[in-house]
């Protein structure tokens, strides 16, 4: 697990540019694109009253504009979206942070990679069982070997609980309860920390952020193997095998925005503009 599938993403960021988008198909049998998300993952998805929003649906929406077709979402629980997108019976694609695995590969096409992340762990402020450690490259840091025993949450089929169920299974985590614990979001999982039924929460760095801001007395942590080593993942847009136009344009997408586009995307949706 301390791997992200280098080689694997290098076969990634070669897809995508091999068509040009001026022959596209319609993605829907009403010519829009159907995107199936889970909106409990701010900044990249979350609800503002009943309207999704968030990086991943403005990504969505510029492709949709590319391609002059409408973008529909959906909110399902995440640990559905592969699967539903693999179908191609009613989404096209799928917008949730989702992270490239090789197992996920298996289902669906995958975009280029348009962020990198770490996993971070969330506790209550007051936690003093963790010592403070600092990265080579200067990131405030929680080491795997501090939680053993700890009760862990996570939110269900992220990466985090892939991580997880990973260290359990090669003996290097212990919970009290033998496992760690999956909740149907990151949200729920800290509430259980305040309930005192789990002691931290593993999720992606800017969910952890977004939460820890949202929520008085959490902090978050970078989760980090030694000083050198992160919980590194990329995030990609999974689309349906076979639609090869809409990969393409959401690729396109990806490259006109680049890496300062991406960022702007999360500022705005981390609320650093205002």
């Amino acid at each position: 697990m301390k791997k992200v599938f280098k080689s694997f993403l290098t076969g990634v960021l070669s897809l995508g540019m091999l068509f040009s988008v001026s022959s596209m198909s319609a993605c829907g049998n009403d010519d829009a694109i159907y995107v199936d998300t889970n909106a409990f993952f701010a900044p990249f998805e979350y609800y503002d009253g009943k309207e999704i929003k968030g990086v991943d649906v403005d990504i969505m929406n510029l492709v949709g504009e590319k391609l002059d077709k409408k973008v529909k979402f959906e909110n399902t629980d995440f640990d559905v979206i592969i699967d539903n997108v693999a179908s191609g019976k009613r989404y096209d694609c799928g917008a949730a942070g989702i992270t490239i695995t090789e197992e996920r590969a298996d289902k669906v096409d995958f975009s280029n990679p348009y962020y990198t992340s770490v996993q971070y762990v969330i506790y209550k402020a007051d936690d003093t069982s963790f010592e403070t450690h600092t990265a080579t490259d200067g990131t405030p840091c929680v080491y795997w070997s501090e939680l053993m025993n700890k009760e862990i949450g996570v939110q269900r089929d992220t990466t985090g609980h892939l991580y997880t169920d990973d260290e359990i299974a090669k003996g290097e985590l212990k919970g009290t309860s033998g496992h760690c614990t999956p909740f149907d979001s990151a949200q729920l999982a800290v509430d259980a920390i305040a309930a005192d039924r789990m002691d931290v929460v593993f999720v992606d760095e800017l969910p952890a952020q977004y939460i820890c801001n949202a929520n008085s007395g959490y902090v978050c942590k970078a989760l980090y193997y030694d000083a050198n080593t992160a919980t590194e993942e990329q995030y990609a847009i999974c689309v349906t095998k076979g639609k090869t136009d809409l990969l393409n344009a959401i690729n396109e997408v990806l490259a006109e925005l680049g890496e300062d586009g991406i960022n702007a995307l999360v500022a705005k949706h981390l609320g650093l503009n205002d």
